[in-house]
Order: structure tokens, then C-alpha cells, then sequence
């Protein structure tokens, strides 16, 4: 009965013992940029957090505008107030 005890613990997997560590997470664009970010105040006249750089962008007339990428609202890019 030992022998038959012994050899069904060696046919277990190494890794069936204890504890197993979880799953990742996956991570979005957001996640990776959770440490630092800056408060901006949006064209709508709102507050935005960013994690992104600040870009000048054209507009659709020529005109110039800044905008903050990677908001935390899930936008990519928001227009700010000048």
C-alpha cells in the first residue's frame, strides 16, 4: 500500500502543491499609464486626467490646437482650453 501511495504522489504535477499564483491581468493602455498623469481643463469646460503627452494638432481650418492624449475617460485625445 506505501509503494502504491508513493508512486501516485510522484506522478502528480510538481506545481498541484499548495497555493498557485493568479492569473495576469490583461492591461490596457490606461493600466500601464496608472502612475502620473496630469489634470487638464478640457474645451468643454471640464476636467480631464491625462496620462499622455500634450500634442499640438492641426485643426480642420489650419488653425492650431492643443489636445492631452490618453484620458482616463477612455478618450485618446481631448481638446483643451487655451
Amino acid at each position: 500500500m506505501k509503494v502504491l501511495t508513493l508512486a501516485l504522489l510522484f506522478s502528480l504535477p510538481v506545481g498541484s502543491f499548495g497555493p498557485q499564483k493568479p492569473l495576469r491581468q490583461p492591461t490596457t493602455q490606461l493600466t500601464r499609464h496608472s502612475k502620473g498623469g496630469r489634470w487638464y481643463f478640457a474645451a468643454s469646460g471640464h476636467a480631464v486626467y491625462c496620462y499622455g503627452p500634450v500634442m499640438t494638432v492641426p485643426r480642420s481650418n489650419g488653425d492650431l490646437q492643443k489636445v492631452a492624449t490618453f484620458c482616463r475617460d477612455g478618450s485618446a485625445v481631448v481638446p483643451l482650453k487655451d
